[in-house]
């Protein structure tokens, strides 16, 4: 029975959206209108529909990256406080580099920084390698996945990474735009990528230590 609605909110995902809609404009009223919202979400259904290759969970992933966008969108407008920096991080297919430096990033930062991470051309799911990488030194991703870049998230950021994307990424005054010159891990066998991945800690290491002086010196 629940396959059955499963599949129906396939079929017809506009009452699913319908309602994450409704979910998310109560939760950003007074920030953002109720059309936004609903446009924001359609808009993440249908983007991420472009790349998924197993569609069950499409409607709650459309969701979270909405609620993502919307907060985006309320930070940049000064509706919601900034605590800490806003790091971006840019490459093709949000499945490899990008999401190695988001990851390695939340590890070693903690609550200092906040992340985000998006693809110019997204790909469908994360890479296996990096992955294992991750997992070596301890780090995983948990719930993430290929995400579309959007112009909000940029707006929100306070450092903006890009990695191999070009000028894909708009670019917005009183942001810092940096450009790690990093091989692809879709290229490279493990070895390759253990490498990337060790120089992604150590340019996470310095951009750290630059946004957060303060609490790296403090070694919290």
């Amino acid at each position: 029975m629940n396959e059955h609605r499963g599949q129906e909110a396939l079929l017809f995902p506009d009452s699913v959206l319908h309602r994450a809609s409704e979910r998310l404009a109560h939760n950003f009223a007074g920030m953002v209108s109720e059309e936004t919202v609903e446009r924001v979400v359609f808009e993440s259904y249908a983007a991420l529909a472009r790349t998924a290759s197993v569609s069950t969970h499409l409607a709650s992933l459309a969701e979270k990256f909405a609620r993502d966008r919307l907060t985006a969108l309320a930070q940049s407008r000064g509706l919601i406080a900034k605590r800490v920096p806003e790091i971006l991080y840019v490459c093709v297919q949000n499945s490899g580099r990008s999401q190695m430096a988001a990851a390695i990033t939340r590890h070693l930062g903690g609550d200092r920084v906040h992340v985000r991470s998006a693809g110019s051309q997204p790909a469908a799911g994360l890479l296996p390698s990096v992955l294992t990488v991750l997992e070596e030194e301890g780090i995983t991703v948990g719930d993430e996945f290929p995400k579309p870049l959007t112009d909000d998230v940029v707006r929100a950021a306070d450092a903006v990474v890009t990695m191999g994307c070009g000028d894909a990424c708009p670019l917005y005054p009183g942001k810092r735009y940096l450009d790690w010159q990093l091989d692809d891990p879709a290229d490279l066998d493990l070895a390759g990528v253990r490498a990337v991945r060790d120089e992604i800690r150590e340019h996470v290491e310095q951009l750290l230590t630059e946004l957060t002086p303060d609490l790296t010196a403090a070694g919290t």
